[in-house]
């Protein structure tokens, strides 16, 4: 089942919440791109593309697949405690090719930075692009470097296309009810960091959660990769997105439960007087999976003992009876509500 719905465009202007990631991003993708592609061209033969807007592409070469992704990185502030807008990049584009099943093998960059800006921050910068990706052996084949005139651009833009190979795919639409629904780690921690520093606030217990996730993701595909039906980190609108977007792409229902999602006091507590819900904040360094109940508790103990301690399932898929493609959030005083994908300026360039 195709999750392109094609949500109306509301406004007549592209306003800051078409970029947040929720259902203003994707309207907009539905909208303005995926619908003038025809509909025999959105895909290879065999292969994944905007049929399923993944986080990749995928065309299949002998022995599997060749996946591809990219990504364009805009945060503000550009440089945050635990990185910046290089490792930031490098980390992303890993993690989109791992959530599809791919060994990450190349990446290619585009930098476009504004005149004037400190050539010590741009090396800064890129050597943390190129640090991240060789430490994942990762290697950079080529890119592209651009100045606009000052005024023109706030600060700078990379851009970083991936390149993995997978003996086979996983894919979000090959969700299937009865899955258990696995989180790797706190959540929120990249979102609520960089929503505090817009704010002017200097937060000293936040820290970005951006990192890539081959350590966790390789062994996991190695060893469970049948088991697992689908895989994403959840970056822009955060958790609820994710959820959403699987359950609607798949016509199921998702119910998790509110107090097994893993949410440090700190973020928490930020996300609160800020106003915003720790489940739609951004994570950088987080998979959530989807995996055959069978297995789930299995996996569960092989993610603690690859490191990630907190690693927790949260929910379950289950078959759709009245109201399909819906998530349900079990808060912790008992009760249940329908999570909605987020809506509206979430954070702003956070990604």
């Amino acid at each position: 089942m195709s999750r392109i719905a094609y949500r109306p465009l509301l406004s007549t202007k592209v306003t800051l919440a078409h970029g947040s990631g929720g259902v203003e991003t994707e309207a907009i993708v539905e909208n303005l791109i995926v619908k003038l592609v025809p509909e025999a061209l959105r895909k290879t033969p065999g292969g994944v593309g905007l049929d399923a807007l993944d986080d990749g592409a995928a065309i299949p070469v002998p022995g599997g697949y060749m996946v591809f992704t990219v990504d364009s990185y805009t945060v503000n502030p550009p440089f945050f405690p635990g990185g910046n807008i290089g490792s930031l990049a490098a980390s992303g584009t890993i993690n989109d090719l791992l959530m599809m099943g791919a060994r990450p093998v190349a990446a290619l960059d585009a930098i476009v930075v504004e005149e004037g800006f400190e050539v010590a921050r741009l090396r800064e910068i890129t050597e943390s692009l190129v640090k991240t990706l060789a430490e994942n052996n990762v290697a950079l084949i080529g890119g592209d470097f651009k100045v606009l005139p000052k005024g023109q651009l706030d600060k700078i833009v990379v851009t970083v296309a991936g390149i993995g190979f997978a003996k086979k795919l996983i894919v979000d639409t090959n969700l299937k009810p009865g899955d258990k629904i696995i989180v790797s780690g706190p959540i929120a921690e990249h979102g609520a960091l960089i929503l505090a520093l817009q704010q002017g606030l200097e937060p000293k217990d936040l820290k970005s959660d951006a990192k890539p996730l081959t350590d966790l993701m390789l062994p996991l595909v190695e060893k469970y990769g049948d088991y697992i039906h689908a895989a994403r980190d959840p970056t822009r609108g955060g958790l609820a997105m994710l959820l959403n977007d699987w359950a609607q792409s798949t016509g199921t229902v998702i119910v998790v439960e509110e107090e097994k999602i893993p949410v440090r006091e700190p973020v928490r507590a930020y996300a609160e007087m800020l106003g915003v819900d720790p489940l739609t904040l951004a994570s950088e360094g987080v998979a959530v999976l989807a995996v055959d109940p069978s297995k789930a508790e299995e996996v569960v103990e092989e993610m603690h003992r690859l490191g990630y301690k907190q690693a927790s399932i949260i929910g379950e898929v289950r078959r759709a009876e009245r109201h399909r493609g819906i998530v349900l959030l079990k808060s912790v005083t008992g009760g249940v509500r329908i999570l909605e994908p987020p809506s509206g300026e979430i954070v702003p360039r956070i990604c």
